[in-house]
Order: structure tokens, then sequence, then C-alpha cells
């Protein structure tokens, strides 16, 4: 064998050598979902996002068609849970025929002045207390209604 062919025999072997060498540097270690997870934990927003996007391009996917659904509520069959109201609105729809009273009700129940409170009355339907607990306003309705006034307990 001459210095050139063995050369070239040494060249081809530090070739496939190097070929060798990348290939295994390219091989990805298989990580374990809590590994990707614990990755994904230790990403700043931007990161992330950037991380979804590709997501979306490489796989033709996106993430907002999934969250759409669960963002929409119970899925159908499903009742929503009863949530149960703690503030309402007390609506003095009519004064009746003792309307000083009523005015007057509407002053101790509100605080109002007198012109404010005529006005309340003058421009009825109109809510006198709004936010109140619901004995609260079980407690207002009663005393408009001991002098004529009709109200709705929104």
């Amino acid at each position: 064998m001459t210095k050139t062919q063995a050369q070239e025999a040494g060249d081809k072997a530090k070739k496939e050598t190097n070929e060798k060498d990348k290939k295994e540097k390219t091989k990805v270690a298989k990580l374990t979902k809590e590994q990707f997870f614990e990755h994904l934990d230790n990403l700043t927003v931007l990161e992330l996002a950037d991380y979804i996007k590709e997501f979306e391009d490489r796989y033709g996917v996106s993430a907002a068609a999934v969250a759409a659904p669960i963002a929409a509520g119970p899925a159908a069959g499903e009742t929503p849970a009863e949530q149960e109201k703690t503030e309402f609105n007390v609506v003095l729809k009519e004064i009746g025929d003792r309307k000083i009273n009523v005015i007057k009700t509407v002053r101790e129940i509100t605080s109002l002045g007198l012109k404010e409170a005529k006005d309340l009355v003058d421009n009825s339907p109109q809510a006198v207390k709004e936010g109140v607990s619901k004995e609260e306003a079980e407690e207002i309705k009663g005393k408009f209604e001991a002098v004529g006034a009709i109200v709705e307990i929104q």
C-alpha cells in the first residue's frame, strides 16, 4: 500500500467516524413526561408562546380551537351549578295613593333629601336601593307595602 492509499484510507475512516459522531450528537435523549413538563414550568411566558406557535405551525393545530369549548361552559346535557343571588335591587313600581308616606319611606331608607326623594317617587319605576341582602330587601319591601306602594325585588 502506498502512502496516498494509506492517507485515503485514514481520511475515509476519519470521515466515517465524524459522520457517526454527528449522528450520535443529533440523537435526542427521550424525555419522560415529567421532565417535559418540568422544562415547560421553567419557561417564561414569551418562551412558552414561541413553543405554542411552533407547535401550531409544525403540526397544523390551534390551541384556541381546544380552549374554546372549555371556556364555553358545560357540555350538552350538563346543567351548570345554580349560583344563589346574594345582592338584590329594590325597585319602586307604583306609589299608590299615599305619595307623601312613600316619600317619607324613601327618605328613611335612602337618607335622601326631600327633593331627591320626591324626584325618585315621581319618576318611578326606579331603583330605591341597590346591592342589598335578601333580608334587607324583604324588610324594605314590607315598609313600602305598609304605605300602599308596590315594589319589586330584582
